[in-house]
C-alpha cells in the first residue's frame, strides 16, 4: 500500500513538472512575439498585449446587462459556438451509428467501401459552393460543410472498433442467447469505444475548421465572418483577435472531450496497464 502510495505520489509529481513545462515553454513562446512585434512595429502582427486589449473591447467590455445582448459575444462568439457544437453532434451521432452497422455487416462493407473512400476524398472547402447553392447563405450551408467534412474520423474508426470485438466475447454472447441490443450495448460499444473516442477527437479538430471556413463565405455573423471582416478593413487588431479565440475554443473543447474520454475510458486504461 505504502509503495503503491508512493507510486502514485510519483506520478503526479511528474505530471505537474510536465504541466509547469509545457505552459513555461507557451509563456516564452509568448513572450518572443511580444518582443518581436514591439521590434519590428509591423501592423499585420500586433503584440499579444494588443491583441488583448482588442478581445476585451471586442467581447468584454460594457455594463454587465448588455454582455449576452447585442453585444460581441452574441454576434461573434455564440452563433460560431452553436454551429460547431450542432455540427460536430450531428457528424459524430451518425458517423457512430453509420460506422458500427457498417463495421457489423461485412456484406455492406464491402459494397460501400468504394463510396465512402471516394466522398472521404472530397476536400469539404470544394463542396462549400455547392452548399451555398442548395441551402443559401445561413446555419444549414454551415452545418452541412460541418458535418460533411468532419463526420469522417469517426465513421471510419468505428467501423475498425466494431470489427475489433474480442472472438471469445462474441462466440459466449451467442452461447448464452444475448439478445442484439444487449450484443451492441455491452459488447460492440465498450470494444468500439476508444477508437470511437479517437475518432471524436479528430473530427472535433475539423468541425472547428470548417465552422470558420464554412463563416468565412457563407454567414453574415460568427468568428469567421469577423475574422474576414476585419482582414477586408484591414483592422488586423480584430483580426488576430479572432484567430487567438479560435485557437483557444479549439484547446478548451479539445481537453473537456479529453477528460470525458479519460473517464469514459477508466476502465480500457486500468485494463492495459494489467496487461502491460
Amino acid at each position: 500500500m505504502f509503495a503503491n502510495s508512493k507510486l502514485r505520489g510519483g506520478m503526479a509529481g511528474g505530471r505537474f513538472t510536465a504541466f509547469i513545462q509545457r505552459w513555461l515553454v507557451f509563456a516564452i513562446c509568448v513572450l518572443v512575439w511580444q518582443w518581436g512585434a514591439t521590434v519590428t512595429n509591423n501592423v499585420v502582427f500586433p503584440t499579444p498585449l494588443a491583441i488583448v486589449r482588442k478581445a476585451q473591447q471586442l467581447w468584454l467590455d460594457g455594463p454587465p446587462s448588455r454582455l449576452f445582448l447585442g453585444s460581441g459575444i452574441n454576434t461573434d462568439i455564440l452563433p460560431s459556438i452553436g454551429r460547431l457544437a450542432g455540427g460536430w453532434a450531428i457528424a459524430s451521432v451518425a458517423g457512430i451509428v453509420i460506422g458500427i452497422v457498417i463495421g457489423l455487416v461485412p456484406v455492406l462493407a464491402d459494397y460501400t467501401g468504394m463510396v465512402l473512400a471516394f466522398m472521404r476524398a472530397v476536400p469539404p472547402v470544394m463542396l462549400v459552393p455547392v452548399f451555398l447553392v442548395l441551402f443559401h447563405i445561413g446555419t444549414p450551408m454551415q452545418l452541412a460543410t460541418i458535418v460533411f467534412g468532419s463526420i469522417w474520423p469517426v465513421l471510419l474508426n468505428s467501423v475498425v472498433g466494431a470489427r475489433s470485438v474480442d472472438p471469445i466475447k462474441a462466440d459466449t454472447a451467442r452461447a448464452y442467447r444475448i439478445g442484439r441490443v444487449r450484443w451492441l450495448v455491452s459488447v460492440v460499444l465498450p470494444a468500439a469505444s476508444p477508437k470511437i473516442f479517437a475518432g471524436l477527437r479528430i473530427n472535433l479538430a475539423f468541425a472547428l475548421i470548417l465552422m470558420v471556413v464554412s463563416e468565412l463565405v457563407g454567414s453574415t455573423d460568427g468568428l469567421g465572418y469577423q475574422i474576414t471582416n476585419a482582414k477586408d478593413t484591414f483592422d488586423y487588431k480584430t483580426m488576430w483577435a479572432g484567430i487567438v479565440l479560435v485557437s483557444m475554443l479549439g484547446y478548451v473543447l479539445n481537453r473537456l472531450l479529453v477528460t470525458v474520454e479519460n473517464q469514459a475510458l477508466a476502465w480500457h486504461h486500468s485494463t492495459r496497464l494489467l496487461e502491460g
